[in-house]
């Protein structure tokens, strides 16, 4: 089917477009670029200022040599999509010279990855390199204002969330001396605030929480730090972040919205020393206290510990003049009060005296009125004593008499048994006589009806023996009246006397 409205190939003679067809001629790969570079060079002639962001950077490393960028747009559009552009540019070394002294100069910022800025370029094309950018300037003041609206937007943000003065709210105690510092390990700016308060007459328990103070990594790295003291925040009164000054670009990390929120929510109060001159950091609006150099840090610390001493110094004196008073009031008090009491004493005295001579006189004039009443009481008492003692002589006489017949009967009552027994013990011995002097008897008239001597025999155990008055064995015949010793068999002695046959107890 034959294409209408087909435009000619180009190159092609009228004569030829009307003959048969014939395949299109063939181009060299330069003959075609090189019609693409003289048609961009005709097209694009003029220069044009082009907002773009540095993705890529490589800094000339030698004199005379060249800046080469990678330079980026992209944002996103009303339904998500993300539009991105990416072109090559190429800052030549003598311009290059001229333009980053001259933004450095205005913005305080080097050139470096991730930055958004303005620049005035002419599109160059090369066979053999393609399509690049040639940057004829750069515009300082773009630069300036994006970072004035993302430090605004920051800060709205902040304030949105309450955190820009949470921090102002938290009570920092008078004498700071338990102190966790965030700042690098070998930055000066450690070292001088070491220094400043060492050289301070009073004593800081530092601890170092090394972080990473500057670059992209700068703000997860405090806020690591941040992490740990949190997590030790019982051991401090106040937190510091110091570091040692540097250019405006190396102070952008702390203007990061991620590490102002965790300053500005941090439950210890946090006080900076940046570094910074002229403009402050978003991490300093929402610290407790913000303080230009590390060494302003330590001097403020050490102005409060001077300011805390001087008060109790003060207080001291003050508490010692008011002793001093008190001590004087309470002394003159005490004297007055002395001076009183030796009056009232004196007055006492005074009244006492009189009061011992109205009694004196009193007694001199009273003592017979007291004589006689007292005789009447002692003639009272006396017949009182009297009756009272003949009732009682009255009552003794006659318990004595109940129990005088009480004894008596009692007395009776033992007599009578007492003569029962020694009558029944009198008749037992006579009885107990009547058979010894029987068996006396008999012995008699054996021993005289045998004319040999023999030996007496010992008497029995438990036998009554007769003895003489003197206590010798008794021999020969009794006679009526006789008198002689019953020995029982207690070994105890009874006197007796013979009447007819029988003895007799006396």
């Amino acid at each position: 089917m034959p294409l209408y409205n087909r435009r000619p190939d180009p190159g092609l003679s009228p004569a030829a477009r009307t003959g048969p067809a014939l395949p299109p001629a063939a181009l060299p790969l330069a003959e075609l670029l090189a019609r693409v570079r003289q048609t961009l060079s005709e097209r694009f002639a003029d220069s044009y200022w082009v907002v773009a962001e540095i993705s890529d950077l490589t800094l000339p490393r030698t004199v005379g040599a060249h800046c080469y960028l990678t330079l980026t747009d992209q944002h996103t559009t009303a339904r998500g999509a993300t539009l991105k552009a990416q072109a090559r540019a190429t800052i030549w070394s003598q311009r290059y010279q001229q333009l980053a002294a001259a933004f450095e100069e205005q913005t305080g910022l080097t050139l470096r990855p991730g930055l958004k800025i303005m620049l005035r370029v002419q599109v160059k094309f090369h066979e053999q390199f393609g399509l690049s950018l040639d940057v004829l300037a750069l515009d300082p003041t773009y630069t300036v204002g994006d970072l004035a609206r993302l430090r605004l937007e920051t800060l709205r943000k902040l304030e949105a969330e309450g955190l820009l003065a949470r921090q102002k709210r938290l009570a920092l105690p008078i004498g700071v001396q338990r102190v966790a510092v965030v700042s690098s390990a070998t930055a000066a700016g450690w070292q001088d605030f070491v220094q400043q308060l060492q050289e301070a007459p009073y004593d800081f328990a530092l601890t170092l929480f090394p972080a990473t103070m500057q670059g992209e990594g700068a703000p997860a790295s405090i806020r690591a730090a941040l992490d740990a003291i949190r997590s030790r925040r019982g051991q401090f009164e106040a937190v510091v972040i110091i570091r040692g000054g540097g250019s405006k670009a190396d102070l952008l990390a702390f203007d990061d919205f991620g590490l102002a929120a965790a300053v500005g929510a941090f439950p210890l109060p946090v006080l900076t020393g940046i570094g910074h001159e002229r403009d402050e950091a978003v991490v300093d609006l929402t610290a407790h206290l913000a303080l230009k150099t590390p060494t302003a840090v330590a001097a403020y610390l050490i102005e409060r510990l001077a300011r805390l001493e001087a008060a109790l110094e003060g207080y001291g004196g003050r508490i010692r003049e008011l002793a001093q008073q008190q001590v004087r009031q309470a002394a003159e008090q005490l004297s007055r009060r002395l001076r009183q009491a030796r009056r009232a004493v004196q007055g006492q005295l005074q009244e006492q005296r009189e009061a011992l001579h109205q009694r004196i006189r009193a007694a001199a004039t009273a003592p017979r009125a007291q004589l006689r009443q007292q005789e009447q009481q002692l003639g009272r008492r006396w017949h009182q004593l009297h009756w009272a003692a003949r009732h009682t002589l009255d009552h003794h006489e006659q318990q004595l008499r109940l129990r005088g017949r009480a004894l008596a009967q009692r007395f009776r009552r033992l007599h009578r048994r007492r003569r029962e027994q020694l009558l029944r013990r009198r008749y037992k011995l006579q009885l107990a006589a009547q058979r010894l002097l029987h068996l006396q008897q008999l012995r008699l008239a054996e021993l005289q009806a045998v004319p040999v001597a023999t030996p007496p025999t010992p008497p029995e155990p438990g036998t009554v023996r007769l003895l003489t008055p003197k206590g010798r064995p008794l021999t020969g015949k009794l006679r009526p009246g006789q008198e002689l010793l019953l020995r029982l068999p207690d070994a105890s002695m009874v006197p007796a006397r013979v009447g007819g046959q029988l003895p007799l107890l006396l």
